[in-house]
């Protein structure tokens, strides 16, 4: 007899480790490890994944229960998968149900209806079953029949598709079509009195074939009633066709052969082929300044990959997946390439990913959880602009994409490409030691020169009475480059009109009511918003505390440049880019495509518009304040501004035309402006170093951040002081341990929260401490609201 090991999805300590259970006979020849099924847990019947099958006594048997329900026919997790599952579950102190939930996407999560496909011919008995219908619901099929449909499934003669309900686009698409000739509608046009019913038919006169209904009533800006009243004549026909869910048709993508590589690009490449060649796991760190061409060692090392018959991930930061990537990747490697990221809806994510798992593509381009991508053939991983955070997951299991993109590597004994222009100091300082192998590039494609950088000291422009956001260089030079119809991109890391809303007379500051943070105020819907619990209210025409009507605006956000600039300069076309104004689907593409077809003449954005741009005809980039970030609370402040700096001044330039930047700052005098505006990045890393030192901060030492946070802030404090108690008794006293303290933003979302910092060299035993920390307030964390959150090597302090 058969019983399967399995991890039932319950997040909890009790029951984070394999439960037995019996395996029906009739699916004997079904159940793989990896799969998902239906179990009875208690009174209630859960989701599992099997970790292992194997076989038990009579006697054993007779006291386990059954598996109720198969969920997979063929396993979503593959050994590999599982085994990376255990490892996460281990480096990050995660549940092993929350590990294997982060490899899948968010479609595959829920209970999904199964459908069998017939794809190819197949053996009698199952044509039978199917009939005349090419698929049958998995409910309907006999258990007679299971043995037949495993072979079947395994010579790809049947294929296994879930029914994902997907919110935001239609499986299908209702389209009208034209029931007569052409002449015929002519004449009927001539008949017809109602002029919204003649310029339908005068429509498809001049475009003879169907069109998707939307499409129609948008180009004739009209509703459904005139059509409809054509059809019911019978004068046009309407029917409904399925669509496929593809967030881009690969027809549209011009392909591109490969570029012959420069003197630099040729070295970089070369020990990378050769290790692709040889099989051997290496981790590159490719530091190549913005414009060196890094893409193209990317695309050709990939090629390689294809060669051997190996398969390639390329991850990209999430706001730095542009059309521009897409497109590049596209117009290479054509339909081989599935894309994952957050701005694809849950089934067209389900459908990319399912594209992986039956081998039909062999290059993912992706987000951090591409990483995760269920190939079995591994050639190579490449992690562009490695020192973005967003490769972080900020909630459990907090992994960082690089650790299991390292990880994976070496199983597939294949390569990692680490690549930026700014790598982050720790791997930096891991290629200088050796522990990486470094590829530099210090020259832009076709020798084009980096971009001329110029600082302004925003002191002096308020002493010489220029109170506007723009300092009178950067005016200048905007209206030079409108005038010679060049492209200009203005950077400002806040979105918004104003950040934050005061009254004049007795100085109170609007508060989001559930955060310890100021309201942001949203020229647009005049309302106030909270940027971290998304509450909003409306503007008050009065001072809520003493009512005085000298309520003003403070501080600047992109809602606030956008309106100066339409004064200033009238005839400029503005494009805003920020959370704001692509919320919606596709914004984000339509916007970028509009500005690269030049059909405005400013690209205004948030740190989505700093990296991974290409613009022939932007030769102007103005950073209006380089100091919003490095005055934050945060060790890696400077690092942050050194690299958006250098990012964005990246983006001038980049083709025929020169390129120029100017930064705006308060603070003109400190190394990361200084350095960022010289783009002398060995010396950055050589002073930033050297303070990182003197105060015991990575890459010297590790860091491990504990933030509890609970709605009683009594009880937030108490438990991170018998937390700090019990580490300072348990570690070394190498160990540097600080706090506790209330975070810097103290309260969210009507959660206290405190939080206290590890800081060491070596700690063999500390995630034994830290999981007996994470058991012992286990009960409190289901019963009483407290939330414990242990990050190692955290990316954000806030």
């Amino acid at each position: 007899m058969k019983a399967a090991r399995i991890i039932v999805d319950v997040p909890a300590r009790q029951t984070d480790r394999p439960f037995d259970y019996k395996i029906p006979s009739k699916w004997d020849a079904f159940v793989q490890v990896g799969m998902r099924v239906i179990v009875p847990f208690g009174p209630r019947k859960l989701q599992g994944f099997i970790i292992d099958i194997r076989e038990v006594e009579e006697s054993e048997n007779m006291k386990l229960k059954e598996v109720e329900e198969l969920l997979d026919l063929t396993p979503v997790l593959n050994e590999e998968l599982l085994g990376l599952g255990f490892w996460l579950k281990e480096e990050t102190l995660c549940f092993t149900i929350s590990a294997f939930q982060a490899m899948l996407p968010a479609a595959i999560k829920s209970v999904y209806q199964k459908r069998l496909i017939l794809r190819n011919e197949t053996s009698n008995e199952l044509q039978t079953l199917f009939g005349e219908k090419d698929s049958i619901a998995w409910k309907d099929l006999p258990e007679a029949l299971y043995r037949a449909v495993k072979a079947a499934i395994a010579a790809e003669e049947i294929e296994v598709v879930y029914d994902v309900k997907d919110r935001v686009q239609r499986k299908r698409q209702r389209v009208i079509g034209p029931a007569a000739s052409e002449r015929t509608l002519e004449e009927l046009a001539a008949s017809v009195r109602s002029a919204k019913q003649q310029d339908v038919l005068y429509y498809f006169i001049e475009n003879h074939q169907e069109v998707a209904a939307h499409t129609l009533k948008e180009e004739l800006s009209m509703t459904d009633a005139p059509i409809k009243a054509l059809v019911k004549k019978g004068i046009l026909y309407e029917k409904e066709i399925e669509v496929y869910r593809n967030p881009y048709d690969d027809e549209q993508f011009e392909r591109t052969k490969p570029f012959p590589l420069t003197v630099e690009q040729q070295a970089a490449i070369a020990p990378i082929l050769s290790t692709i060649e040889n099989e051997q796991q290496r981790t590159f760190l490719m530091y190549g300044v913005t414009g060196s061409g890094k893409t193209e060692v990317y695309l050709q090392s990939i090629e390689a990959v294809l060669q051997k018959g190996k398969e390639a991930i390329m991850l990209v930061p999430e706001i730095s997946l542009t059309p521009q990537m897409v497109e590049r990747f596209k117009g290479r490697f054509g339909s081989q390439v599935a894309v994952l990221h957050s701005a694809l809806s849950a089934g067209e994510k389900y459908d990319e990913w399912r594209k992986i798992q039956r081998k039909e593509v062999r290059v993912v381009v992706g987000a951090r959880s591409a990483v995760f991508a269920p190939f079995e053939n591994l050639g190579i991983i490449i992690i562009d602009e490695e020192h973005e955070s967003s490769y972080k997951q900020e909630d459990n299991p907090r992994y960082h994409a690089r650790d299991v993109a390292i990880r994976r590597s070496e199983y597939h004994r294949c390569p990692v490409i680490l690549g930026s222009a700014t790598p982050t100091l720790e791997s930096f300082a891991r290629a200088s030691k050796g522990v990486y192998t470094l590829l530099t590039m210090t020259k832009r494609m076709n020798e084009q020169a980096l971009p001329s950088v110029e600082i302004v000291d925003m002191r002096e422009e308020l002493r010489e009475g220029n109170r506007s956001m723009f300092s009178t260089l950067l005016h200048e030079k905007i209206a030079d480059r409108l005038q010679k119809q060049e492209q200009i991109v203005l950077f400002l890391n806040r979105r918004g009109h104003s950040t934050f809303v005061m009254c004049r007379d007795c100085g109170y500051v609007m508060q989001c009511p559930h955060c310890d943070i100021s309201l942001t105020y949203h020229r647009a819907t005049q309302r106030l918003k909270c940027h971290y619990c998304s509450h909003e209210e409306f503007l008050p025409k009065a001072c809520p505390t003493c009512q005085s009507q000298y309520i003003r605006f403070f501080g600047t956000g992109t809602q606030k440049v956008e309106e100066e600039l339409t004064k200033l300069f009238p005839q400029a076309r503005v494009i805003r880019m920020d959370v704001d104004t692509t919320s919606k689907k596709g914004a984000h593409e339509k916007l970028l495509t509009a500005f690269g077809q030049k059909k405005a003449d400013i690209l205004l954005g948030t740190q989505m518009i700093a990296k991974g741009l290409d613009f022939p005809d932007v030769t102007l980039v103005g950073v209006l304040t380089a100091d919003t970030m490095l005055h934050l609370p945060d060790f890696r402040a400077s690092e942050k501004t050194y690299q958006l700096l250098t990012q964005v001044s990246g983006r001038a330039g980049r083709h025929h035309l020169p390129g120029e930047v100017v930064i705006q700052t308060y603070t003109p005098e400190h190394y990361s402006v200084q350095l960022a505006k010289k783009q002398q990045y060995d010396t950055f890393f050589e002073q930033e170093m050297h303070i990182r030192k003197l105060h015991q901060y990575p890459p010297y030492y590790y860091l491990t951040l504990i933030t509890v946070s609970h709605p009683n802030l009594l009880q937030a404090v108490q438990v991170t002081e018998k937390i700090t108690a019990m580490l300072r008794q348990k570690c070394t006293p190498q160990t540097i341990i600080l706090g506790p303290v209330a975070s810097p933003i103290a309260r969210v979302k009507d959660r206290y929260r405190y939080q206290c910092m590890i800081k060491y060299k070596r700690e063999p035993g500390l995630k034994e401490v830290l999981r007996f920390i994470n058991e012992h307030y286990q009960t409190a964390m289901i019963k009483e609201q407290l939330q414990i959150s242990i990050d190692f090597n955290p990316t954000m302090l806030m």
